[in-house]
């Protein structure tokens, strides 16, 4: 969940395994690693830019201020949640 929207909705065991879209793609690799040499030596992926306003939300998808992925569509429309599997959904034009 993004600015109180859903962003993916899936198993638990399924996220952790294959996250789609990018804000839970960066919530997951934030998360620290318990080893702490692993933790040490692991790209750090910060996500950049300011969280916006919930009560000003940008137009378009809520994360594309923040999004690497960001492209003008994103600002256009917010995404319609898609399913990519069976009981995977994302609301994301790039999944």
């Amino acid at each position: 969940m993004y600015l109180g929207r859903i962003v993916e909705y899936v198993a638990a065991d399924e996220l952790f395994a294959n996250p789609k879209h990018p804000y839970t793609k960066a919530l997951l690799a934030a998360a620290p690693i318990p080893d702490p040499v692993i933790e040490r030596a692991r790209p750090r992926s910060i996500i950049k830019g300011e969280l916006p306003s919930p009560l000003n939300p940008p137009a378009g998808c809520v994360f594309n201020p923040r999004c690497p992925l960001m492209t003008a569509e994103c600002k256009q429309a917010v995404p319609a949640t898609r399913e990519l599997g069976p009981g995977h959904f994302v609301a994301c034009i790039h999944a």
